[in-house]
Formats: structure tokens, sequence, C-alpha cells
């Protein structure tokens, strides 16, 4: 696992009328402060990513549809720099993905239907500075397969 990265598997509450996701707390180990909470949906045969973050902290569930997301370590002082994981999320597998700054990721959606997910960063989005960096998809330096052709 890459350094500082965390899973939590979610607890689902059924009843007659459906049911209820926790997904994350602020009595969890992992939780540093709130920024915003903001969904996006990843439509089939695309891929939203690479990108990362130099100061925010995300919390990524899929909650609805299935979703393959990767992480690549490229912190240079990561004792996992170069790693790359691979998670399967999303209605199958409910979980929680803590991806620390400096670590790139991104998604793509599974099973020919849309993905949503919801993330809680740590950090207000700041539409005049971003505090988001792109790298295309399909960077031969982190050579990974996405399995689909359009970034």
């Amino acid at each position: 696992m890459i350094d500082g990265v965390t899973t939590k598997k979610l607890k689902v509450i059924p009843d007659d009328r459906g049911y209820l996701m926790e997904m994350m707390r602020s009595d969890d180990p992992f939780f540093q402060k709130f920024g915003q909470v903001y969904a996006t949906v990843c439509n089939p045969g695309i891929v939203k990513g690479w990108h990362y973050h130099k100061v925010q902290t995300d919390h990524w569930v899929i909650v609805s549809g299935e979703a393959k997301v990767a992480l690549h370590d490229r912190r240079p002082d990561s004792p996992t720099k170069g790693e790359t994981n691979e998670f399967f999320m999303g209605e199958k597998n409910p979980m929680l993905l803590v991806i620390p700054a400096g670590v790139l990721h991104g998604f793509t959606a599974l099973e020919g239907r849309p993905a949503m997910l919801v993330n809680v960063p740590t950090e207000l989005y700041d539409y005049d500075d971003p505090d988001e960096f792109r790298v295309p998809h399909d960077d031969p330096q982190i050579g990974y397969d996405w399995g689909v052709a359009q970034g």
C-alpha cells in the first residue's frame, strides 16, 4: 500500500425502506478536517485522472456504480515512491479511500455504466488558485493501463 493511503470498509445498514451507508466520521482515526463535499460522475470508457494535490487530502467513496481507482506515488521523499495501487470500489464493495496530498489519482467507470464519486477533501476549492495538478492518463513514466482510450 502506498504510504499514507488508508481504506475503510463502509457499514451498510439496510431496512425495508432501503439502506443507510455511513461514509466518514470525525472520530475516524484518519480524519483531519473538513473542507467541502462534492460529487462527480465518470462516464464509461473515460478516465478522470491523473491529478494530484499539493495540500489537500481526498476521501473518496463511489456511491453509485462500480469504479476502478488507481493511485501512483511520485512523492520524492516517500518510502513507496514509484508504487501504484488499484482499488475496485462501488456498490458491490463499499469503501472509503483516503488519498494523501502528492499522490496521483484517478478513476474510471466499470460495467458499462456511469460511476458517481463523493469526495470530502480537507480543503475548500480555490477557484483563483486551484490545488489541482494534472498529468496525462497515459503518461509513459507511470506506465499504467487504464483499459480505456480517453482521458
